[in-house]
């Protein structure tokens, strides 16, 4: 039988970008099935008495930092600590990784791709063409991808995964 581990993330994480190929590799290893679940991070904050990084005290700010460049040497990981377009609008890209997994697209490499998009690449994934681009440039189609990611149920995946994760706490 085997195992499915649900995976709840925020599209534009540098932690999701970081821990991303391992955790693929390990579920690989151990031959879960991944259930790809990006959420809207601000809902969830919001539920758990989190706060956005704006919104942090100056120390913690700086502490993530520290910890940033202290992941980007151990993992030998590029990662750009502050990306041109880190605070866009992410829903979209959530919704197109959301239209993957129901497509059956490889969610989980489409992930990837979109977290290099933004902390290597510095694209922009909140622009419809950015992420049209960056879906072709891995061998989806990207017209097929961004009218699946318009579709009502596609909105409702993303909307019961948000919900799913607070409840979930």
């Amino acid at each position: 039988m085997t195992k499915t581990v649900d995976y709840y993330f925020a599209v534009n994480s540098p932690w999701m970008y970081l821990g991303h190929a391992r955790f693929v590799e390990m579920a690989k290893r151990a031959g879960a099935h991944v259930a790809v679940k990006p959420v809207d991070m601000a809902r969830v904050f919001a539920a758990s008495g989190g706060l956005p990084l704006a919104q942090r005290p100056l120390q913690r700010q700086l502490y993530r930092m520290a910890e940033l460049r202290r992941w980007r040497a151990h993992l030998g990981i590029p990662i750009t600590l502050e990306p041109k377009h880190f605070r866009v609008p992410t829903e979209m890209a959530a919704r197109l990784i959301v239209a993957a997994d129901l497509k059956d697209l490889n969610a989980l490499a489409l992930t990837g791709f979109l977290g290099k998009a933004v902390w290597e690449e510095e694209r922009d994934i909140s622009d419809p063409e950015t992420l049209k681009a960056v879906a072709a440039e891995h061998g989806r189609n990207p017209r097929l991808l961004w009218e699946a990611a318009q579709a009502p149920e596609t909105s409702a995946a993303y909307e019961a995964y948000t919900q799913e994760a607070i409840d979930r706490q």
